[in-house]
């Protein structure tokens, strides 16, 4: 996982004090509540997927909230590696967008992945002040009889106790090489996730796909609808690109809202 003071991972979500210093390429997309996981581990520098950059450029916010901590980020085309996949994005990534911070030490745009994150040993490492991240988890109540709707940041936020709620998710509806949990630490009874562009391979899709294994409807919203990472947004704003053939079979189908398809499966899975 690791050549000489980079490392590769599959999702920010793990990074702790212990990464601190050092140059991480990332699995993840470039959204606030990514750049939030890896500033608080005080990286040196980081390379994101860009998700297929979407609503507000948020697939490449992180650029500049790292440029305003004097941090050196970049990120790699969503059609060059897949997302949720760090050695991909190590071994196949395209940079697609550099800060300024990574600018000065020598990174651009069309550059490998793996020279891009070289050139970011040579920055300093230091500790910097992360910005407080607004309240990323909300469970929505239910009417009688339908079950409740937990809207988080990321998929990295579901709990044990959401099992029986319906999931909200800014996180991409990629699977992770070095994690077969469908649903990490939750069994949600539905999900609805980002579709960060599609992607390589169609990869940011295949959790999706999966949850028809667990007869679990499944959709995921366009990038260009919602703010990837951000699940309010998702839910308030996003616009169906994907369903699973389980959502389809309960009506589901693209182009409905986000907060239609949650109306529709609340119906559908009342008990």
């Amino acid at each position: 996982m690791a050549e000489d003071a980079v490392i590769w991972m599959d999702t920010v979500t793990r990074l702790d004090r212990s990464f601190a210093g050092r140059v991480v390429v990332a699995g993840s997309h470039g959204g606030e509540f990514a750049a939030f996981c890896a500033a608080r581990a005080q990286v040196r520098a980081v390379v994101f997927n860009d998700a297929g950059v979407g609503k507000d450029s948020e697939g490449i916010s992180a650029l500049p909230y790292f440029d305003a901590l004097g941090v050196a980020a970049a990120s790699t085309s969503h059609l060059s590696a897949r997302i949720g996949d760090g050695r991909d994005n190590f071994e196949n990534g395209v940079i697609s967008h550099v800060n300024a911070a990574a600018g000065r030490l020598g990174c651009r745009v069309g550059q490998a992945t793996r020279d891009c994150a070289a050139l970011m040993g040579a920055a300093a490492a230091f500790a910097y002040d992360v910005p407080a991240k607004a309240e990323s988890r909300t469970v929505i109540p239910a009417p009688p009889g339908q079950p409740e709707v937990v809207v988080i940041d990321s998929l990295a936020l579901l709990m044990p106790e959401d099992a029986g709620r319906i999931m909200v998710t800014g996180s991409h509806g990629a699977t992770l090489p070095t994690d077969d949990r469908l649903l990490l630490n939750g069994d949600a009874l539905a999900g609805l996730f980002c579709d960060a562009g599609f992607g390589k391979d169609g990869n940011s899709i295949r959790r999706v796909q999966r949850l028809d294994q667990f007869d679990k409807p499944g959709a995921a919203v366009s990038v260009t609808s919602a703010r990837i990472g951000n699940g309010r947004s998702v839910l308030q704003d996003g616009i169906l690109s994907f369903v699973n053939r389980t959502a389809a079979g309960h009506g589901a189908h693209i182009g409905m809202t986000a907060r239609a398809w949650v109306a529709l499966i609340r119906k559908a899975l009342a008990g």
